[in-house]
């Protein structure tokens, strides 16, 4: 009995029922007692035969290190005396910024310096690529916060999502769609190799994405936009209330008792949407609002995922499709007439949420916890795991 309950301790974390108290709703990976026990029996220790997800000892490393910086001693907060650090200027500040990039791995040597150098610049541009924000060298009081951030949170962040790591197959044999909303980014695998990746804009805090998976079907040139009901009711009507040419001025038509926008080029949608049938309403889709991709943190949306790229994808998932080429999809996305294409196999998608994880170059990356979810799981797993 106390095998059985540590081994799904370590194997499988909080059971499925905690882990959807906090909307988790991707499948959770199984092990059976049957499997348990016939390990037990035959002196063959599951935990070792049966592995967990790559981050979760990626992780675990870090966790080490992490754990290294916290005995060393309180962090010492670092005091701007200006707004911006940059190339060639000379401050103290700038030496406390050496050493924490030192401390923190990104950085091979602490030479004390007051002098921002190209070392340095080199530095914060690596600091900036784990953290997710633009890689100009320049420290503002954004980055300058990111570097202060407590040792001891960074560890909590770590084990949230080395629990996290816990609960996803180990690995997924067919290709797959994975998009992780803190990050902001859409990752697409090949027999879980990556293929490429591309910034995405997902739901403000408000209108939270759901972390779920499905399975992509269709894909859209040209779509009509529905208006779904909570925006007509809080938007459109009291819009249209205001103005008696609003409907024309945004390319909309009434469609039976509801509103639809037309396709086109200022359509919501952008000019391609790409289905996986949900309960939650939710689909990848272009955008006519492109400058919001070269922002950092990309929460602008009502829930469903914005592509910087949807060409690329329309391109990649009818690859193998001899009726269709990219003449022919960039045709289709600017025809103004809408048309459904079924994908040959369809192709899952997963939806999840992971604010730390060690990326491809062995680097541990973190991301702001937009829909604050890290604290609640740390809570479950730290404070009080029987809840």
């Amino acid at each position: 009995s106390q095998y059985l309950a540590y081994a799904k301790t370590v194997w499988q974390g909080l059971s499925e029922k905690q882990s959807l108290s906090i909307e988790w709703l991707l499948p959770r990976k199984k092990i059976t007692s049957q499997q348990l026990l016939d390990s037990l029996v035959s002196g063959r220790d599951v935990l070792q035969n049966t592995p967990v997800y790559r981050q979760y000892n990626l992780l675990k490393e870090y966790l080490k290190k992490y754990n290294n910086l916290k005995a060393q001693g309180p962090q010492t907060i670092i005091k701007g005396d200006k707004k911006i650090y940059k190339l060639k200027d000379s401050s103290v500040t700038v030496a406390a910024i050496r050493q924490r990039l030192f401390l923190l791995g990104d950085m091979e040597a602490d030479t004390h310096s007051n002098i921002f150098d190209d070392s340095l610049q080199t530095g914060i541009k690596k600091f900036e690529q784990r953290l997710g924000y633009k890689e100009d060298g320049v420290v503002n009081k954004v980055l300058l916060a990111e570097m202060n951030y407590p040792v001891d949170k960074r560890i909590e962040q770590i084990m949230v999502n080395m629990e996290r790591s816990r609960w996803v197959p180990v690995a997924v044999k067919n290709d797959f769609l994975l998009i992780n909303i803190p990050e902001y980014k859409l990752h697409v695998y090949e027999q879980d190799s990556l293929a490429f990746s591309m910034n995405v804009v997902v739901g403000k805090n408000e209108h939270k994405t759901v972390i779920f998976n499905g399975d992509m079907k269709y894909i859209v040139f040209s779509p009509y936009w529905n208006i779904p009901a909570s925006i007509l009711k809080n938007e459109t009507l009291p819009a249209i209330k205001k103005n008696n040419n609003y409907l024309a001025q945004h390319n909309m038509e009434w469609n039976g008792g509801n509103i639809r926008q037309k396709p086109g080029p200022n359509n919501s949608l952008g000019l391609v949407k790409f289905l996986f049938p949900n309960m939650h309403s939710i689909y990848l889709h272009d955008s006519p609002a492109k400058s919001l991709f070269n922002e950092d943190k990309r929460a602008f949306s009502h829930g469903c995922i914005r592509l910087a790229e949807p060409k690329k994808l329309a391109i990649y998932l009818l690859r193998n499709n001899a009726a269709w080429n990219k003449t022919k999809i960039t045709a289709a996305m600017n025809k103004g007439v809408e048309q459904y294409v079924t994908l040959k196999t369809t192709v899952p998608v997963f939806i999840a949420y992971f604010t730390a994880w060690v990326d491809r170059q062995g680097k541990l990356n973190f991301r702001n916890d937009v829909y604050k979810r890290d604290s609640r799981l740390a809570k479950m797993i730290l404070k009080n795991p029987a809840t």
